[in-house]
């Protein structure tokens, strides 16, 4: 179940900054995969921040000698629009460990992402 919180604090003598947290941590029912998930949303002097974590994990056990070990990945995307007043950001990793536990040899597969975007209200010119 999805564990949401807002809160509020105030900086200097004048403004507040609004924060809305959202948390998920799901597993499965055998225990091989989870699922843990952030969001928060800030709004903080005119700049609206959205921040998305997400994390995957995936373990299996394997023969020592039979390791099929995915090749590691990297993404990273910057956007930047001066028009729109946004600005974007997303990078996600992927890449597999062995574990040994109890003399059983595993494989734990993992997916990270991190996606980051700022919106920020036009500037009225005088």
């Amino acid at each position: 179940m999805p564990t949401c919180l807002a809160t509020a604090r105030q900086v200097g003598n004048r403004e507040f900054v609004m924060r809305n947290l959202l948390f998920k941590n799901l597993t499965s029912n055998d225990r091989k995969r989870r699922v843990i998930s952030s969001s928060e949303i800030t709004d903080k002097e005119g700049v609206r921040s959205i921040i998305r974590r997400h994390f995957v994990c995936m373990v299996k056990e394997v023969d020592s000698g039979n390791i099929d070990k995915p090749a590691p990945y990297l993404y990273v995307l910057k956007e930047h629009n001066s028009k729109e007043h946004k600005e974007k950001f997303f990078c996600k990793i992927k890449g597999s460990v062995c574990a040994v536990n109890r003399g059983r040899l595993f494989l734990i597969v993992f997916m990270h992402s991190l996606r980051i975007d700022l919106l920020s209200a036009p500037q009225n010119v005088v």
